[in-house]
């Protein structure tokens, strides 16, 4: 049980303790900054890595990638890493860097208000009240399920769970399962409980392009050569980056190269599903990268199986036991499992976050989706930041890297803190125009991309705007966050007498009078 606390005050309070979570522990205790905290909600830390346990859980992105650059990791087993190793890195991060005095475990934020007059933020937990002058979200994309609203789930007399929620204590053994979706747990959990089930139904809304992943076990040679040689390591790392550079540049900007990459993947279902026409059920109607490119060895095996059935349209309803498509077929079952994906566009914690106006963060998006500067911080909410904010998901390449640039933003965003106060409390609230222009850039450059090329994924919200996706490289995103422009904020400076915060132009010895508008988008446009 989490111990008790009652207004005590910090200098950082970090959301979570994930990948962004503990990174910026690490970060902040290597700046010299130790008045920080990290709330957790559960017991452990591992965030995504900690809750999805499912069958068959994996990483598509290449161990020696997905991995802080200042926590390599030689004893990788596999080329891509399986959720209990990812998790064990996790672990060890914490011990290595001595993570666990900051951190309080079964600590759930409530809510987050911004106090103009003190210029910190009260934060309201579940163990008690804490303010902090600085508040970074690193609750992830990945932390909240998503369930679809399905006329009569709640009648449903079988096992019902999410694929981030898997009840292990629930044997599948021979038993009739239906899995809803084709996305990136399902490809996983599909081949894993494919020869135990009695039947396996799929219900298929969109399919998905499935490219090989060619997964190996990394040998005891490779691994003794990456720990007595670092540099090897480093090499290894660079040359995985490198490829998926140049995958997200074909994305981005030249998508008319896509249909060769589409041929491969036409070329690995075709050889391992024969029947002409479960291939058509499987092959999509819109461009690679659309949606999240998947990867799978194992994937087409499983689906061509006698005891796997796809049926490629949407789950409508169900009765009794009885799962009944959109275009009305039925497949009566013992157990559903969602692998529905998560709320990305919709992130909870914004729910829970108010602002300098009194408004949410939720409602402050109402209009034009969720957005952000650089993909960190939001105009009235003084001195909150996001790690994996709004535009810095990723169609192919490793959001660690996304992570590890923030994580540089945040460092620069709390000297310029210091050097601006000079020993005096003040905050950063980001000016508006700076963060419209930057998004309209951003958005117009994602009209040109395979992004917006017609289908529909996570990288959109639920009126079709781009919200979630970064499109560019991750060394254009790191160009992008190299450093906080002050012209694209004001500073908030404690009032001397009573009253709310007096805003003063944020002007600093060495800063340029450039335009904010032309100055919102600068690095972005550099690494156009």
């Amino acid at each position: 049980m989490a111990a008790e606390y009652e207004q005590e005050h910090v200098r950082v309070a970090v959301i979570g303790t994930g990948f962004g979570g503990l990174g910026a522990a690490v970060r902040l205790r290597r700046a010299g900054m130790t008045d920080f905290v990290l709330l957790e909600r559960r017991d452990s830390v591992g965030g995504t890595w900690r809750d999805n346990t499912y069958p068959g859980c994996a990483c598509d992105v290449p161990s020696h990638l997905y991995s802080l650059s200042f926590a390599p990791n030689s004893e990788w087993p596999r080329s891509f890493s399986q959720q209990p190793d990812i998790r064990a890195y996790l672990e060890r991060i914490t011990d290595t860097f001595g993570l666990r005095q900051h951190i309080r475990f079964n600590t759930e934020v409530r809510q987050m208000v911004w106090d103009a007059e003190e210029l910190h933020w009260r934060v309201e937990t579940s163990a008690g009240t804490l303010t902090a002058d600085v508040v970074v979200s690193a609750t992830g994309p990945l932390s909240e399920p998503k369930l679809p609203e399905i006329p009569g789930l709640d009648g449903f007399e079988g096992k019902v769970f999410h694929s981030a929620t898997w009840d292990h204590d629930y044997d599948l053994r021979g038993k009739r399962v239906a899995v809803i979706g084709t996305g990136a747990s399902a490809i996983q959990i599909i081949p894993a409980i494919q020869p135990v089930v009695g039947e396996l139904t799929v219900f298929q809304r969109t399919p998905a392009w499935v490219l090989p992943r060619n997964d190996r076990r990394i040998t005891k040679a490779e691994r003794l050569l990456h720990a007595r040689f670092p540099v090897t390591q480093k090499l290894r790392r660079f040359a995985l980056w490198g490829v998926r550079e140049l995958e997200t540049k074909v994305f981005a900007d030249h998508p008319y190269l896509l249909p060769a990459v589409e041929k491969v993947a036409t070329l690995h279902m075709k050889r391992a599903v024969k029947d002409p026409g479960l291939r058509r059920k499987l092959t999509p109607d819109y461009r690679l990268g659309c949606k999240r490119t998947l990867l799978s060895d194992d994937y087409y095996p499983a689906l061509a199986q006698p005891n796997t059935h796809v049926i490629d349209s949407g789950l409508k309803e169900i009765r009794g036991n009885t799962l009944v498509s959109a275009d009305g077929r039925e497949a009566e079952v013992d157990a559903i499992v969602f692998c529905s994906g998560f709320h990305v566009a919709d992130m909870p914690v914004a729910d829970l976050v108010k602002g300098a106006n009194g408004e949410t963060l939720a409602e402050s998006w109402a209009e034009d989706g969720m957005n952000a500067l650089r993909g960190t911080t939001t105009t009235g909410f003084p001195n909150f930041l996001f790690i994996i904010g709004p535009n810095t998901g990723l169609g192919t390449s490793s959001m660690v890297l996304i992570i590890e640039a923030q994580l540089n933003y945040l460092i620069d965003y709390l000297r310029k803190l210091d050097t601006l106060g000079g020993g005096d409390k003040v905050a950063l609230d980001v000016r508006p125009i700076a963060q419209h222009t930057y998004n309209a850039k951003l958005r117009e450059r994602i009209t040109s991309s395979v992004w917006e090329t017609g289908c529909t994924s996570w990288y959109l919200d639920a009126q079709g705007r781009p919200v979630a996706v970064w499109p560019g490289t991750t060394a254009e995103f790191r160009r992008t966050t190299r450093e906080v422009w002050l012209e694209e904020y004001e500073v908030l400076r404690a009032a001397r007498d009573a009253g709310t915060a007096r805003r003063k132009a944020p002007l600093l010895a060495g800063t340029t009078s450039r335009g904010t508008a032309t100055a919102a988008f600068h690095t972005a446009e550099d690494a156009r």
